[in-house]
């Protein structure tokens, strides 16, 4: 009974965030690209006309590394059936920018990773727990959002990844 009140209390969490966030344009807040060191503002990672889905996490959270490692593992299978970008965004403070940078490398990330050392990102987007999941349309407009992560959860990101490359 406790499993089912925690999944029940989940999902009616990530409907709420859902609709909160829902059809929110993105914020022009700067994150610094791990790979160049170059700050750039969060609205420019997404290509206008291509869905962009867009994991955040930190190095101390355990489900955000396994999510990351589930969706990377299956991208290529994913790319087959919809064409999207993908990216993370790092909430760890800036003393871990090093070892946010080491971990991506070391997990042979071939997408985009940036941090937001501040959290100011955060605080606009105004989301306070990771793994924090968002997908943006090919409008440039958050069109889900999933907070938390249960292990086959990326076949409900799949499912919307698809729903909005159909969108015409």
């Amino acid at each position: 009974m406790k499993v089912f009140m925690k999944k029940l209390l989940l999902a009616a969490a990530g409907l709420m965030m859902t609709l909160a966030v829902g059809a929110q344009t993105l914020p022009n807040t700067q994150i610094k690209d791990l790979s160049s060191g170059k700050k750039v503002d969060f609205s420019s990672i997404v290509t206008k006309g291509r869905v962009t889905v867009i994991s955040f996490w930190a190095t101390w959270c355990i489900p955000c590394k396994k999510e990351i490692k589930n969706i990377s593992a299956a991208l290529p299978n994913w790319k087959k059936e919809a064409d999207f970008d993908y990216a993370t965004v790092s909430i760890d403070e800036a003393r871990a920018e090093g070892i946010a940078r080491t971990y991506a490398i070391s997990q042979g990330w071939s997408f985009p990773y940036y941090i937001d050392p501040n959290s100011d990102l955060k605080r606009s987007l105004n989301f306070q727990n990771v793994p924090f999941t968002m997908i943006v349309d090919k409008n440039g407009k958050i069109a889900f959002t999933h907070i938390g992560y249960e292990e086959g959860g990326e076949a409900e990101v799949l499912k919307k990844i698809k729903e909005l490359v159909a969108e015409k």
